[in-house]
């Protein structure tokens, strides 16, 4: 009997300090939704963020190697010394009258 008297007046006190701060448990439910378990939660919207971000630092670097590549593709095209440079530098080839000396590290 002692035990279910305790038991009633905690449940009572729990329902009593419920029903007084209602507004402040439902606002800190509510919360604990938002930044923790939701799907689109603060802490996955940072992570978008973060991600983001890396993404778009990979999208400039290809812009730039894209770039640099379209200018020495236009050299290429527009430019015969340039295309021998890089077959005797790349390719190691030579004029008819020409010796090639290789030298390694």
């Amino acid at each position: 009997m002692q035990e279910d008297k305790f038991t009633m007046n905690s449940l009572q006190s729990i329902w009593h300090f419920a029903g007084k701060h209602k507004y402040m448990i439902t606002i800190a439910t509510f919360i604990l939704i938002i930044v923790f378990l939701d799907e689109n939660s603060a802490i996955q919207r940072i992570n978008y963020s973060r991600e983001i971000s890396l993404l778009n630092e990979e999208i400039n670097k290809y812009r730039q190697e894209y770039e640099e590549s379209t200018k020495k593709l236009n050299e290429l095209n527009s430019n015969p010394e340039v295309i021998e440079q890089i077959a005797r530098e790349k390719y190691l080839m030579k004029k008819p009258n020409e010796d090639i000396y290789v030298f390694e590290d």
